[in-house]
């Protein structure tokens, strides 16, 4: 494990997977992540053996052995983090995000705040671009902030899958009873910091080219044919508003991604004629 401290003294601690010489890309998991969830690591370790990248896969704010800045959610701090892991990569990185984490991954390379990044890969971000299938409701983030505040994690865990995520409830109902409810339980309070990158694009309205026009490298958004149709909507609507993007729907694939599928696709976009940063 190493770590790097940002500019407001948050310490993030990361793992770095040295694969060769083909570049660096970052990992930025999504909402209940963290930096050694299995199928985070196994793209790591992947990533690096078949595409000589090197890998770094950190713990956001909040999660694993990172720390945390509790009850201060904004995107801006998170794009900050970021930039204190670009800059411990060594200035230069890619950035390959799953999720509310490809949320951030966009966010970033639209803030122009991380010059560094010279590719995206943007898995499944959670848009919510009409009212087809799930809106989030508007005082999401007041019911969340005071939950957490209250340090009822189970019930962070509950409200954020059915309320923040469009997940049955039953999906909540059930988890107590898997081997991954404490890692549910040590993350539920970072969901706040997902929220925060997401809540302004979960509407229920189309996506603006504006809001997109700083994401100046190229980008790969994938989605799975086996995900929900939300999901595969959101990645066709962000695709048509970046200014250098091309989307791949990967048959068999769905959120919880069969690594062995995703990562080729990723691999090998991330080292096809790597951009100098803009």
């Amino acid at each position: 494990m190493e770590t790097v401290t940002t500019r407001s003294g948050i310490e993030l601690a990361f793992d770095r997977v040295v694969g060769g010489d083909a570049g660096t890309v970052i990992l930025i998991g999504g909402a209940f992540s963290y930096r050694r969830f299995p199928k985070l690591v196994e793209l790591a370790e992947k990533l690096a053996a078949d595409y000589r990248l090197t890998v770094i896969n950190y713990d956001r704010r909040g999660r694993g052995d990172s720390s945390d800045s509790p009850g201060e959610y904004d995107v801006d701090n998170e794009i900050e983090d970021l930039a204190a892991i670009v800059d411990a990569a060594g200035g230069r990185a890619a950035v390959f995000g799953w999720s509310s984490g490809a949320g951030l991954a966009l966010r970033a390379a639209a803030s122009g705040r991380v010059p560094g990044i010279t590719k995206v890969v943007a898995f499944e971000p959670p848009f919510v671009v009409d009212h087809d299938n799930f809106v989030p409701s508007a005082d999401l983030a007041e019911q969340l902030h005071a939950l957490i505040a209250a340090n009822k994690r189970a019930e962070v865990v509950r409200f954020y899958m059915a309320k923040g995520m469009g997940m049955p409830r039953i999906f909540g109902l059930l988890m107590p009873l898997t081997p991954m409810w404490k890692h549910l339980l040590a993350t539920a309070p970072a969901t706040a910091h997902d929220w925060a990158i997401m809540a302004d694009f979960m509407r229920g309205a189309a996506l603006r080219p504006e809001d997109w026009a700083g994401v100046r490298v190229p980008t790969l958004v994938i989605s799975g044919a086996k995900s929900d149709a939300l999901l595969r909507t959101a990645a066709r609507a962000i695709t048509a508003v970046l200014p250098d993007a091309s989307h791949r729907e990967l048959a068999k694939l769905s959120h919880n991604p069969d690594i062995g599928l995703l990562a080729p696709v990723a691999g090998e976009f991330l080292v096809d004629a790597p951009q100098p940063a803009h």
